[in-house]
């Protein structure tokens, strides 16, 4: 074998081996010297024991209340965001198709699942997100 085809490992393996060697050094005094620090660690601040809070006189009614509407806020504002600022120019991912036959079958297309998202205004046009947004959003 040529020298300059030769794994650069082969041509030094007393430096390999002085770096293994020196790092599982090192890892094994780093590892007693942190047992030594945790067996002589005392607590610097006397911390008293935790009780366990009450929750007294909470309505989960509100709770519920607060967490349906600011999520309907957010999603009020995603309602109006345009689902794929591409539409309508040269470079439109959602605008190309595929399509196929299979025997006497009806042909498919890409088109039918990407066309509503392609071509509508916002995310509240889109048919199922569009509901699904109506009815997280506030009313009134």
């Amino acid at each position: 074998m040529a020298r300059h085809s030769a794994s650069r490992s082969s041509r030094q393996p007393a430096a390999r081996r002085a770096l293994i060697a020196l790092a599982s050094a090192g890892a094994a005094l780093a590892a007693g010297a942190s047992a030594a620090h945790a067996e002589a660690a005392a607590p610097v601040v006397d911390v008293p024991p935790l009780r366990s809070a009450d929750i007294g006189d909470i309505n989960p009614q509100s709770g519920v209340n607060a967490l349906t509407t600011s999520v309907g806020y957010a999603t009020g504002a995603i309602a109006g965001l345009k689902p794929n600022p591409l539409a309508g120019t040269g470079t439109d991912p959602l605008n190309n198709g595929i399509g196929t036959t299979i025997a006497d079958f009806k042909p498919l297309n890409t088109l039918a699942l990407t066309g509503p998202i392609a071509q509508a205004p916002s995310f509240g046009a889109v048919p199922v997100v569009g509901q699904a947004l109506g009815l997280l959003t506030p009313k009134g």
